[in-house]
């Protein structure tokens, strides 16, 4: 069966909504509300929309390489709390105050390469505790007749490729956990560098939180979590994210399958979630997809033409 138009990539959208689910545990750290977001905004703000309705962020910033179109994305920032930046995140993000609580999506199109890494490594000098960090980067696979370590080396800088690696190592989704590796290896070396005169309890920790593999088109990886101090474990564990079933601290992905269902069957499936124990009655969908959509019904895109 062909895919359905959903009009947004509903893989992306299912991963904005687990993320914002997320991040409204952030309150022992906080009022959630207080926190600052900065993103890339793109012309459409989706995550932004989501961020401010949905958590109550209103200190809202997106950092736009597009220097050419800045009337078009002025005028569609959607709310008047965000404010559009034009430049490069590598020039724009030291030219910030960073005193604040700071929700940074690094929300890249591209294979992870040294600029990214170093707005990662800026972040993480640079962040205060209660901070989260969320990158995302493409992570198709090169073709084994390209020289995949090659082309991963080219990109990142060999300091920074896994000993291990080679290009049998680097097919399908394996890109995705060379890249996960190697971010989260560039924020352990940095933490080493930042906590080096620290007294031991104000020393920063970074847990992971997010470790989200899907594919709308491209494969995507999305990594990221939490900064907070030593002395800080306690308000940590009080936000309790472990019990999001989506929450991934270490190698294992979790992975965002989109089932292929008509409306019809979106509809009639998730009348019967989240169940009683008796068996779910299909109407001929695939057990698999059926199985798929229970784990993503509460974040399932559903969108009807409309006029706003």
């Amino acid at each position: 069966m062909a895919q359905i138009d959903y009009n947004l990539r509903p893989a992306k959208h299912i991963e904005r909504v687990m993320l914002s689910q997320t991040l409204r545990r952030l309150g022992p750290f906080g009022a959630v509300e207080s926190y600052r977001y900065i993103g890339f905004g793109a012309l459409y703000y989706r995550d932004f929309r989501l961020f401010h309705r949905d958590l109550g962020i209103t200190d809202m910033l997106s950092l736009e390489m597009d220097t050419n179109r800045q009337d078009r994305y002025k005028f569609n920032e959607p709310f008047s709390c965000v404010q559009t930046e034009f430049g490069h995140s590598t020039e724009l993000l030291p030219t910030l105050v960073w005193d604040v609580r700071t929700i940074l999506w690094l929300d890249y199109t591209g294979k992870l390469d040294r600029d990214m890494l170093a707005d990662v490594g800026f972040f993480t000098s640079n962040c205060v505790p209660g901070s989260v960090l969320i990158v995302t980067v493409n992570v198709k696979a090169d073709r084994l007749s390209d020289g995949p370590l090659q082309k991963l080396t080219e990109r990142v800088g060999i300091e920074n490729v896994p000993e291990d690696s080679a290009d049998n190592t680097l097919t399908g989704w394996s890109l995705s956990v060379a890249s996960r590796r190697i971010l989260n290896n560039k924020v352990q070396e940095i933490l080493t560098a930042r906590n080096g005169p620290r007294a031991a309890g104000a020393r920063m920790r970074f847990r992971q939180l997010f470790n989200f593999e899907y594919a709308d088109q491209a494969k995507m990886l999305t990594f990221g979590g939490l900064f907070f101090e030593k002395g800080q474990a306690a308000i940590a564990a009080s936000c309790s994210f472990e019990s999001l079933p989506f929450i991934r601290e270490g190698a294992e992905p979790y992975r965002i399958k989109v089932p292929k269902l008509t409306y019809k069957e979106i509809h009639y499936l998730q009348s019967q979630f989240p169940g009683n124990g008796s068996p779910i009655e299909r109407n001929g969908v695939p057990v698999e997809d059926v199985e798929r959509f229970r784990e993503v019904y509460r974040y399932f895109p559903v969108f009807t033409p409309t006029e706003i």
